[in-house]
């Protein structure tokens, strides 16, 4: 594993909520952001960072990915959170991250939608599924 493992999007929230220099980055595109919603870190007085991985909607990586979570406060020994749609994009981000020697960079399983149901919603898992604090953009 080329990055610091995975955690539930519980642990997560519980480290990004509990942990004063635990970030939390949602890579999933401003179009996803926007219609989907993003996770609420406001009652902790925190907020999640917004850094797409891939660009919408061309789908090509954002070249600037390390440097806007750089800009964003990550720093070499600072713990980052890593969220996608269902925590695929961002085990590519925290191994992007953990080459340019931020982090420990921790991929969220799940990510914030979770994986299809058999009616193929995705209902079962994630972190807006799993009750977690969210809003619509």
């Amino acid at each position: 594993m080329s990055y610091a493992g995975d955690v539930t999007p519980q642990e997560a929230y519980a480290a990004v909520t509990g942990d004063p220099e635990a970030l939390l980055v949602d890579v999933r595109t401003r179009a996803e952001w926007t219609f989907v919603g993003v996770p609420d870190l406001a009652r902790s007085g925190r907020r999640v960072h917004l850094v797409e991985w891939s660009t919408f909607p061309q789908g090509t990586v954002n070249e600037r990915f390390v440097e806007q979570v750089r800009e964003a406060g990550a720093t070499p020994g600072r713990p980052i959170y890593l969220l996608c749609r269902s925590g695929a994009r961002s085990i590519s981000a925290a191994e992007a991250l953990t080459a340019a020697g931020l982090g420990p960079a921790y991929n969220v399983l799940e990510g914030f939608e979770g994986p299809h149901d058999p009616q193929r919603h995705r209902s079962l898992a994630g972190w807006k599924n799993n009750g977690l604090p969210w809003a619509q953009g």
